[in-house]
């Protein structure tokens, strides 16, 4: 079974987790009947997630890309 490597560093996952955190908690009062608030819970979780994980597949593909 092959292990995900963080591709984080300490202050970046902090950073991630507060703002996505932040963000669900201003979303949390607005009315969810719009696309574009779905649209922006979804990116605050998604920060949130990575914050957590402290890996970023769009950081991964990039590094690939990069060689």
């Amino acid at each position: 079974m092959t292990s995900i490597k963080m591709n984080m560093n300490a202050g970046e996952r902090f950073l991630r987790i507060l703002v996505g955190g932040a963000l669900l908690t201003v979303f949390s009062y607005l009315p969810l009947n719009t696309t574009l608030t779905w649209l922006l819970v979804f990116i605050a979780l998604v920060l949130m997630l990575t914050g957590l994980a402290g890996y970023s597949p769009l950081y991964a593909f990039l590094k690939s890309k990069k060689k």
